[in-house]
């Protein structure tokens, strides 16, 4: 990720947060639709969920310019998510709806290079999860 990739993202991240517990509505309700077989994964009960979603996305967003402080945290939620039989098919689906919500929330400003810089901040952290939950079940 390059530093204007991380300030892009992190500018764009600043104007959702008035808004969260909507995006965070729109997230779930997207990826329940992409994706109904994750349902079963999550309480019948959102509104905890919904808040630590938006508490990750918010540490992980503002420590973008300090990967190494971050990456323990991030490492160590992908290694929770195998008691939650999390593949890693189920992160497309939540960056899909990821992406989806952060167009919706930001509209026109949400241009080709926002939604890039999101995805290849997504991708990175992914993949820095999914690296550790598979190297934990291993």
């Amino acid at each position: 990720m390059t530093p204007e990739q991380i300030d892009m993202v992190q500018g764009s991240f600043k104007k959702v947060l008035p808004i969260a517990d909507t995006a965070a509505d729109i997230f779930y309700d997207r990826l329940f639709e992409i994706a109904p077989q994750v349902r079963g994964l999550f309480p019948e009960d959102m509104s905890e969920q919904k808040k630590k979603l938006m508490q990750m996305l918010a540490i992980a967003v503002n420590g973008l310019t300090k990967l190494d402080e971050i990456l323990p945290a991030v490492q160590d939620l992908g290694r929770r998510h195998n008691g939650y039989d999390v593949t890693a098919e189920h992160y497309d689906y939540v960056g899909a709806a990821l992406l989806f919500t952060l167009g919706k929330g930001l509209g026109d400003e949400f241009t080709p290079e926002l939604e890039a810089a999101w995805t290849e901040t997504y991708t990175t952290l992914a993949g820095v999860m999914i690296e550790a939950q598979q190297a934990d079940a291993a």
